[in-house]
């Protein structure tokens, strides 16, 4: 068992490697084969289709990301200071996996039920960890807000918000340089003491 989990994590690594130079579009199944030298029936019994491929990759980022988070979560900071942490985690993860864009080269793919409903979960364990961030806060009295999970989606609907602001002045076929990040980077944290301070008055 440990060995064939091994050997599926290999080839999600593979495939991330193969979508980020590529492209998920100009990416086959036999291209990934090749890449990693498995017969091909090797790689149809960890993943019978290129989609189910896509989600192994879709949940090994997001699995990464929450992990990361997680370790670097402390309740006892003050929460802007959580918040400040986890926008240095997002904005590592956005870099390194800037060049992967799950949707590029495929517009059906958010289309697909599957993928669609993977995304929403994975999305609503981001949104539930958030509003824990802040549950935790308004038990310390840092803010004032009863409807904490309205909070964190809005929270990250702004922060999202931004960092589509990036990739659209930037151009989508070009990386963002470092400058561009770090100006990401204070913007976030600039709107994160706005929305602090907002719940701190709030009613």
């Amino acid at each position: 068992m440990i060995v064939a989990d091994k050997k599926r994590e290999q080839i999600i690594d593979g495939a991330i490697k193969r979508f980020i130079h590529f492209g998920i579009g100009k990416t086959t199944m036999n291209d990934i084969a090749e890449d990693l030298s498995v017969s091909k029936p090797s790689l149809y019994y960890y993943f019978p289709d290129k989609k189910h491929l896509i989600i192994g990759v879709i949940e090994r980022v997001f699995h990464d990301f929450f992990e990361l988070i997680k370790k670097k979560y402390n309740p006892d900071l003050p929460i802007e200071e959580i918040l400040f942490n986890t926008i240095d985690v997002r904005n590592t993860f956005f870099q390194k996996y800037y060049m992967l864009r799950i949707t590029e080269g495929i517009p059906d793919l958010l289309n697909d039920e599957v993928i669609k409903g993977k995304l929403k979960t994975l999305k609503q364990s981001e949104k539930d960890f958030f509003a824990e961030i802040f549950s935790r806060a308004k038990e310390k009295k840092e803010i004032e807000h009863d409807d904490t999970a309205h909070i964190a989606e809005l929270y990250l609907e702004s922060l999202m918000g931004l960092c589509t602001m990036c990739i659209m002045e930037t151009g989508k076929d070009l990386f963002p340089d470092k400058k561009t990040f770090n100006k990401m980077t204070m913007k976030q944290k600039n709107l994160t003491t706005i929305f602090v301070r907002g719940l701190r008055c709030a009613d």
